[in-house]
């Protein structure tokens, strides 16, 4: 069963967390994952709906923000110029980009026969981060069947963490990273909302973590692996259901950065670490032939509330990420030991 910040005591921050404590919290919001681990291959897809229905017909707002570019994500240049999303985010390994890219159009495709021929073509949303120190990245083993599987999976209920998906080849801080989700609860005029993170992590030096409490827990290894570049990346998908547009989405979307800043991160030369942030309090529709849109958005005034939920969520998500990830053998017998065997053997 996968372990949490719960269940080590660890606090991040003063909001509430969701009920899920996950970014399913959000209303809509559905995850599913496909996992390959067999000898040397241990990769996957992670997918992120941000609604049951035709995401392509009824676009979510959004916005991205590049903390760090060493990264080869698709999609990011149209949601920062249009400020939409209209396919479901994949995430995945760095050579299967490409791979993941082609199963949301064909998905898209499907839904929609007349994309590229009677209407616009489509924007799909891949991003990355390399688990080749513990995957055969070379082997290209995810294929469209395995990304239509993370898309099959898709439900709201509570987020499959730690080795799974996307990231089950990854590491974080010298330790098993992966996926990893948390959420705040937030009130605004009488009125729950939630803003909850979902994160691919495989980055950070060993030796550089510090938990909220000051802990700075190393793994073993941590002397060789710090001797090494931070050469990781993180991709971090934030969702709310607060009306925002995409300017605020972008305001949003850089406070996850503070998350990361609390646990030591330093964002080095060769990491990618990217944020994509969506709202489901406002849609775009696609057919709409109105001159004028409808849109609400959040008075600024009250805007600290979600840039502190960002940070919040996204740095527990991290630790989720590396709790629930067990100790892992992977490529060429390369080993990775999970924060909660450390955690538990100093207790």
């Amino acid at each position: 069963m996968s372990r949490t910040v719960k269940d080590f005591g660890i606090v991040c921050g003063v909001l509430p967390q969701g009920t899920k404590n996950a970014v399913t919290d959000v209303p809509g919001v559905r995850v599913g994952s496909c996992t390959l681990r067999e000898g040397d291959i241990n990769t996957g897809v992670t997918a992120v709906l941000p609604h049951s229905g035709n995401i392509f017909r009824r676009k979510v707002v959004a916005a991205s923000h590049v903390i760090n570019g060493f990264g080869k994500s698709t999609g990011l240049v149209q949601i920062d110029e249009l400020g939409t999303i209209e396919t479901p985010i994949l995430l995945t390994n760095t050579l299967s980009v490409g791979t993941c890219a082609t199963a949301l159009i064909r998905e898209a495709i499907s839904q929609n026969p007349d994309i590229g021929r009677t209407t616009s073509t489509v924007n799909p949303v891949v991003g990355e981060c390399n688990d080749g120190p513990l995957n055969d990245i070379q082997a290209l083993a995810v294929t469209e069947e395995h990304a239509e599987m993370a898309l099959r999976s898709a439900h709201d209920g509570p987020v499959d963490q730690g080795s799974v998906g996307a990231g089950t080849g990854m590491t974080c801080f010298g330790f098993k990273g992966g996926i990893g989700s948390s959420s705040r609860r937030i009130e605004l005029d009488g009125s729950e909302h939630h803003l909850g993170a979902l994160v691919l992590t495989n980055f950070g030096n060993a030796g550089d973590l510090v938990l909220p409490d000051g802990r700075r827990p190393s793994p073993e290894m941590a002397d060789s692996l710090s001797r090494a570049r931070e050469n990781g990346s993180i991709i971090i998908v934030l969702a709310t259901d607060v009306p925002l547009d995409h300017r605020q989405l972008n305001r949003v979307a850089k406070r996850a950065g503070a998350g990361l800043a609390r646990l030591g991160s330093f964002w080095g030369h060769g990491s990618g670490d990217i944020a994509i942030a969506f709202t489901t309090g406002n849609t775009v529709e696609h057919d709409s032939t109105n001159a004028v849109a409808n849109m609400r958005i959040l008075n600024e005034n009250r805007i600290d509330l979600l840039f502190r939920a960002a940070a919040e969520a996204t740095q527990e998500a991290v630790l989720n990420s590396m709790l629930s990830a067990e100790d892992f053998v992977g490529r060429d017998g390369a080993t990775r030991v999970s924060l909660a065997s450390i955690l538990c053997r100093s207790e």
